[in-house]
């Protein structure tokens, strides 16, 4: 095992099932970090500071500070879109907010306005309450947290000023630039571990309880939603608020890969060594084929394994430290059956947990 001529035992090698056994036997020149690597790349200092950050993820204190920055950063930016680009165009936005809006434009027909910023509280509340028992708290925690700075921002920042400072007196501008930076705020918030609530507390309890989404109903209920907002408000400003909601909903898809699956097809002639610390930090499965490379008529390993699609650089990145003459083809993964481990939602930095953190969902 210390050397590179044991790379090519048979694969039916009782010692492939246990990767943690692999790893700690490889020899100390391949139990070599990304910074390692990268310095005879040429690329030290982006090396030094990848291999720092990413072994940051691994403390629970700076996993909480990252959600927590994610959640003001986020609560911000979606206060600022809401008084610079949605109530001055008469944009309607999905979800509980949206919901929010349309009592906030109905109760000022009959002169007792209900403010948005109320409604998302009083939306939110109830619903975080009834997903507590079911749902990661820490989730629960964050994404109120989230809800709640999102109104204060709301109530407290200087709407006359920001809209006097970012004035577009395009309908279409608004209507991008706004949709860009919701989705830009929701967006944040899901990657660092969080949500801006409403449908999304619904959803995650759902998918627990049943194992199946509730998109379908989502997208049914926004559409009743927009139908409503057109019948007492005007059909072009719903058209608007369709476009916003188009783009917001592609920029988040965009941003936010967690539910998306790909397949990395490796050609290696190191397979033990790569195998060893790819599963010593990733909990997936990998399988392994002999083949014979056609260019260099030589043996060569086929690994091939599923990953989440935010985990692809990062595994790319191992792999090649590790053999940087390995070959990676990237296939997108269009449905997958069978146990798939997954971190938790509530966690900014799923690829650097430790092992025993996450879940194995049921497939699809």
């Amino acid at each position: 095992m210390g050397s590179r001529t044991h790379c090519a035992p048979s694969w039916r090698d009782e010692r492939l099932h246990v990767p943690y056994v692999l790893a700690c036997a490889l020899p100390t020149s391949y139990h070599v970090s990304i910074r390692d690597r990268s310095e005879k790349g040429g690329c030290r200092m982006e090396g030094e500071l990848l291999d720092k950050a990413l072994g940051l993820g691994r403390y629970a204190y700076v996993r909480r500070v990252v959600t927590g920055c994610a959640v003001v950063v986020s609560a911000f930016l979606q206060a600022f879109t809401l008084i610079v680009f949605i109530q001055p165009a008469g944009l309607l936005s999905s979800g509980f907010t949206g919901l929010a809006i349309m009592i906030d434009r109905v109760t000022s027909l009959f002169g007792t306005p209900f403010p948005t910023f109320a409604g998302m509280i009083a939306l939110n509340i109830p619903v975080a309450a009834l997903c507590w028992r079911h749902i990661s708290r820490r989730f629960v925690l964050f994404s109120m947290t989230q809800v709640l700075l999102a109104a204060l921002f709301l109530r407290t920042l200087p709407s006359a000023h920001l809209t006097a400072l970012v004035s577009l007196d395009s309908e279409l501008l608004n209507v991008v630039f706004g949709g860009f930076l919701y989705g830009l705020a929701v967006a944040l918030a899901l990657k660092g571990g969080a949500s801006t609530g409403g449908t999304d507390f619904i959803s995650l309890m759902v998918s627990n309880r049943t194992g199946k989404t509730i998109w379908g109903q989502v997208f049914a209920g926004n559409c009743a939603m927009l139908l409503v907002f057109g019948a007492m408000f005007g059909w072009e400003s719903a058209a608007w608020s369709i476009i916003f909601q188009f783009i917001s909903t592609n920029t988040i898809g965009t941003l936010y890969h967690r539910y998306e699956r790909v397949t990395l097809q490796v050609t290696t002639r190191r397979p033990l060594e790569v195998m060893g610390m790819y599963q010593a930090r990733y909990r997936h499965g990998v399988s392994c084929v002999e083949a014979f490379g056609g260019y260099r008529h030589q043996k060569v390993w086929l690994l091939n394994t599923v990953v989440s699609a935010y985990e692809q650089d990062n595994i790319i990145r191992l792999m090649r430290a590790i053999d940087p003459h390995a070959v990676v083809n990237v296939l997108r993964t269009e449905s997958f059956h069978g146990g798939f481990y997954r971190g938790h939602i509530d966690e900014p930095l799923p690829q650097e947990l430790p092992r025993n953190e996450g879940f194995v969902s049921g497939g699809e």
